[in-house]
């Protein structure tokens, strides 16, 4: 599949069967897509100055996000990898066609399609109307509306941080971003920004293989615009997530490469990292919490009183939409959810629309996550932790793993204790 995405001022014609995309702004007509509209607004609103390549890995994030909703899986030769071909405009077109491999290789890690890219002139790099607003921040933290990186953001203010909350609108999370924005350190600054890309022909249900890109780029752009980096300082960026989901090892033989979601792995986060210094960015991404389980992250929240009053509200199901914006109760995210709660001694005030496990009845014989996970304990315990996690974690790319195996370890006796409650097979 071929895509062409830039500015509405490009000259489309002449690009033959591709799919057209405007970034930072909507479609003007059914066979084109938009993206971006909402971003680009937003940030001239708030008179932020962010770097110009940041807006250039911005425009990469929006137009990869626009092949993965618009790839269908369905028409691959093996129904699941897809190729993609896309030209995207950016500001400083040499420096990224000279960064092509490393942006291949990231992308292909993430979503486990094939990927060329190309890029061309004709990006943007919005400067404010009179002078612009630079936050006293120290850093930046993603806000999604999860436990996980409301946990994270409780912990750096408790360590003295001052961050920069950055969130992805997200129909179900909205209201709970902008809470725990108030709710934390006596209140957050805080952005919310939606990507809005729309193109025609979407894959429904639509892919989330590369969802996390666009976070980043919104957490890079942020960052960039912070009065220590106008002065030259470093800035991290916190991505927050427990290791074993960040890990995400796949469950059995059939949950292989993106089937498993790479959205915060260390080897993506590795990649994404190069890009950035290669591109002279100041920032740094940072998960503080590669080593943790779920479990642990509860347990050492720095704010107790904080926790237990927003908990039972943070988003972890990978199928809330689809359940009414009701946790599922038995998706890979709700399990070590409900895991990781029992782990901690903490209760577990969630409504689940699926809460006993171990029923084996018509209305919970599809429980595809709760077999694998049973499946992947059963391997665990009669050929050991080394054998089932295989090649997950065999890349040069990770270091020592010995912290990475031990904590997937940890995340999966929480599992099993989970199970045992349930008496799950």
């Amino acid at each position: 599949m071929k895509l062409v995405c830039a500015p509405k001022d490009y000259a489309f014609a002449g690009a033959g069967d591709a799919v057209e995309v405007i970034l930072y702004g909507h479609a003007d007509r059914q066979t084109r897509g938009g993206a971006g509209a909402a971003v680009k607004d937003e940030i001239v609103r708030e008179k932020l100055h962010a770097a110009t390549r940041a807006w250039d890995f911005l425009s990469l994030a929006l137009s990869v996000t626009a092949a993965d909703l618009a790839g269908h899986r369905n028409t691959s030769p093996d129904g699941w990898t897809r190729e993609f071909e896309l030209a995207i405009s950016v500001a400083d077109p040499d420096f990224w066609n000279a960064q092509r491999e490393l942006v291949r290789n990231l992308l292909g890690f993430l979503t486990t399609d094939r990927w060329q890219i190309s890029f061309m002139a004709g990006g943007i790099s919005p400067v404010p109307e009179g002078e612009a607003v630079r936050p006293e921040e120290d850093c930046v933290t993603l806000l999604s509306g999860g436990l996980d990186s409301f946990i994270g953001t409780i912990d750096l203010v408790a360590n003295g941080k001052r961050p920069f909350a950055v969130s992805q609108v997200v129909t179900g999370d909205a209201d709970n971003q902008r809470t725990f924005a108030r709710a934390i350190g006596g209140g957050l600054r805080h952005l919310q920004v939606n990507h809005n890309v729309r193109v025609p022909d979407s894959e429904s249900p639509p892919s989330q293989r590369a969802r996390s890109l666009i976070f980043i780029a919104y957490g890079i752009l942020a960052a960039t615009t912070l009065a220590r980096y106008h002065a030259g300082e470093s800035v991290t960026l916190y991505v927050c997530e427990n290791g074993f989901i960040s890990i995400n090892p796949p469950l059995t033989g059939a949950r292989l490469g993106s089937l498993s979601t790479r959205t915060t792995h260390p080897v993506f986060l590795g990649l994404i990292q190069q890009l950035i210094d290669a591109a002279g960015l100041r920032v740094r991404v940072e998960n503080p919490y590669q080593l943790k389980t779920k479990g642990d992250m509860l347990h050492e929240c720095t704010n107790k009183a904080l926790l237990r009053a927003h908990a039972s509200a943070a988003t972890s199901c990978s199928r809330f939409k689809q359940f009414g914006y009701t946790h599922c109760g038995r998706c890979v995210p709700c399990l070590v959810r409900r895991a990781a709660f029992r782990a901690s001694g903490m209760t577990d005030r969630t409504k689940y629309k699926h809460v006993d496990l171990g029923r084996d009845d018509e209305d919970y014989a599809a429980f595809d996550d709760v077999r694998s996970v049973a499946m992947a304990l059963a391997e665990v315990k009669s050929d050991g932790l080394e054998a089932w996690i295989g090649t997950s974690l065999s890349t040069t790319l990770l270091g020592d793993i010995g912290p990475l195996q031990a904590m997937v370890g940890r995340g999966l006796k929480e599992l099993a204790a989970l199970f045992k409650f349930y008496g799950v097979k």
